[in-house]
């Protein structure tokens, strides 16, 4: 039995699931006129009370259409070293957008109003890029699934309202913060002026993520997914697939949290792991001790069928997901104790 838990984007869809694709009722899209893919757009926007979304391919594209609705050539974004949309998007925003980043020291992904207010650059000094946007991630993937405090989340919106910034949200792993903090996605729509939400990573569909925003971003948003090559015909069976993971898979994360909390716990007893990052959702961080090369742990697990994922800079990471059992986690607990490397 393989195990993967190299990422909760592995997921395939259940047979449940599938049977709601294939009796999706489609149009083209490019026109406007897949009447599944309107459904799912009218879900989430009624759902974060935002005025208009719009369906995209990846998640990648929706954050990088976002960061170009804000910006402009030569001004520049604020976000955490860690953000997605600075490490992992393919250097997207320099080459999308023409902008540079301004990079927050934070604390597992996340930043505080106050750092902000410091990074923000002097409008009148044309030495320098204007800032004009502040992204945020939550939760956090190279801080370990982390869940923002919601109300350093408003003090930003406070700063950003106050600079003139606009205000972007990585929501990838949103949902997943919702069930943890019990959180509603009508706090995240009247926070942030766009969100990016991903429906093919906890939500368990095979593809797709949505941008939320105003009716004039999202008119916008259009033109740039065109732009970008994202613009599907028939699309609606994979937009039917978001629709059935919105209204079956939102409240089940919290098994994928519960049984992460276990392997960190059996992690935490590995006299081979020097530290683990606090787990609160589904994402595991994990360092080997000083004398255990990542590569080994890694290659010992995956000659155990487990596969796991190293992100670099020493830090190895599972994610729990929709085909993860719990006879699954007892295997994986039972090689973490048994290891011998």
């Amino acid at each position: 039995m393989e195990i993967n838990l190299i990422s909760d984007t592995i997921t395939v869809p259940t047979p449940e699931m599938l049977k709601y694709m294939m009796s999706a009722e489609v149009g083209d899209d490019v026109f406007g006129a897949d009447p599944t893919v309107i459904r799912l757009q009218e879900k989430m926007a009624s759902m974060f009370k935002k005025e208009a979304a719009l369906y995209f391919p990846s998640g990648t594209m929706t954050n990088q259409t976002a960061i170009k609705i804000h910006t402009q050539p030569a001004e520049q974004m604020i976000c955490d070293k860690w953000a997605h949309v600075f490490n992992f998007e393919g250097g997207g925003a320099a080459f999308n957008s023409g902008i540079s980043s301004s990079l927050i020291d934070g604390d597992r992904g996340m930043f505080t109003a106050e750092q902000v207010k410091k990074a923000i650059h002097d409008p009148e000094n044309y030495h320098v890029p204007v800032s004009s946007l502040v992204a945020v991630e939550n939760t956090t993937n190279k801080g370990g699934g982390a869940c923002w405090d919601f109300e350093e989340l408003v003090r930003i919106r406070k700063v950003c309202d106050h600079n003139n910034l606009a205000y972007h949200l990585d929501g990838a792993r949103l949902f997943n913060a919702l069930v943890e903090k019990n959180e509603t996605p009508e706090q995240y729509g009247e926070l942030f002026d766009t969100i990016s939400i991903c429906l093919s990573k906890g939500l368990g569909a095979p593809i797709g993520s949505v941008l939320l925003g105003t009716k004039k971003d999202i008119k916008r948003a259009v033109r740039i997914r065109k732009l970008f090559g994202g613009a599907m015909r028939q699309v609606g069976y994979l937009a039917a697939a978001g629709i059935y993971a919105l209204d079956y898979h939102v409240e089940r994360l919290a098994e994928d949290h519960q049984r992460a909390r276990v392997i960190g716990e059996a992690l935490n007893d590995s006299p081979f792991i020097k530290k683990v990052e606090p787990v609160e959702t589904n994402i595991l961080i994990f360092y080997t001790s000083d004398d255990i090369p990542e590569n080994n742990f890694v290659e010992a697990l995956k000659k155990e069928g487990i596969l796991i994922s190293s992100m670099g800079e020493g830090k190895l990471r599972m994610v729990t997901h929709l085909n993860f059992t719990d006879e699954m986690l007892d295997r994986v607990v039972k090689v973490i104790k048994e290891l011998d490397l």
